[in-house]
């Protein structure tokens, strides 16, 4: 085998999809780096492949660099994978990749499963160009200029979060003026329970309220060019007449108006207040 480091793309959840091609290459390189040896070990395992193992992480990975180079440089090879789907997206390897290439050493890719892609493909959405925004922030300024991006963007969107954190994103978005926004919850991509659910981002905040998911979650999020809320002024009209007439007061309707159809604030409130007076 050519010595070369190969990023090697492993299975998202299914453990069929590792390809013929990275099977031969895991099996075949000197040393595999892992982000986590016993998780990738199982999957060697299961594979029937036998490989020298050492890890590679966020807390290792430019430790890691000098190893690998010299690796190379003694005319070895070396695969670099992470948990699951292609490395760097998301997760370790960026740094030791920049490391060979700096060398004059090749790199070689072993396209593989990629969580981005797997959503994106079911979602719906345009696919030609999008913007990838990784895992949100936890809090502060980091995070409120994460959901601007996104709010701002007139491409498709790709977002990861955690399942246990899901319910406050989509809570987030919406009160970020996204509620109107259609968005696909990607929820255990090739795994036995897999789901593939669609509505708006409010919707989904709704259905999410108290709830904790299991499992991966990967969001796509439509452009924020279409729809815009002013070609649908008839339905907001009809909404905000529907919520003034179950007791909502003014303040009240307009809020829910600017997080369900994602207008401006002072739109759903002169909205509102139009519905209030029986304005047409």
């Amino acid at each position: 085998m050519e010595s070369a480091l190969y990023v090697v793309g492993t299975p998202i959840g299914n453990l069929e999809d590792l390809g013929r091609r990275a099977a031969t290459v895991l099996a075949g390189v000197d040393r595999v780096y892992a982000e986590d040896t016993r998780h990738t070990g199982r999957l060697l395992a299961a594979a029937g492949i036998d490989a020298e193992l050492r890890s590679l992480h966020e807390h290792n990975e430019a430790s890691r660099c000098s190893e690998v180079v010299d690796l190379l440089l003694g005319g070895r090879s070396a695969a670099v994978v992470s948990d699951a789907g292609t490395p760097v997206i998301s997760d370790p390897g960026s740094r030791v990749v920049r490391a060979v290439l700096a060398a004059g050493l090749p790199v070689r890719t072993v396209p593989g499963p990629s969580a981005p892609a797997a959503a994106l493909s079911v979602s719906g959405f345009p696919a030609d160009r999008y913007l990838f925004l990784g895992f949100p922030p936890r809090s502060g300024g980091e995070r409120e200029e994460w959901l601007a991006r996104l709010s701002e963007s007139r491409v498709t969107v790709v977002a990861f979060e955690s399942p246990r954190r899901v319910a406050e994103l989509s809570a987030d978005l919406v009160r970020s003026g996204l509620g109107g926004r259609r968005c696909v919850l990607c929820r255990e991509l090739t795994k036995l329970h897999e789901e593939v659910s669609s509505g708006t981002v409010a919707e989904l905040a709704e259905r999410l309220t108290g709830t904790v998911l299991r499992g991966e979650v990967t969001l796509v999020i439509e452009a924020g060019a279409s729809p815009d809320w002013r070609e649908r002024l008839g339905d907001i009209r009809e909404e905000a007449r529907r919520r003034i007439d179950a007791g909502d007061s003014t303040r009240d309707a307009a809020t829910h108006l600017q997080e369900r159809f994602g207008m401006p604030r002072n739109e759903a409130y002169a909205l509102a207040l139009e519905a209030g007076t029986g304005g047409a």
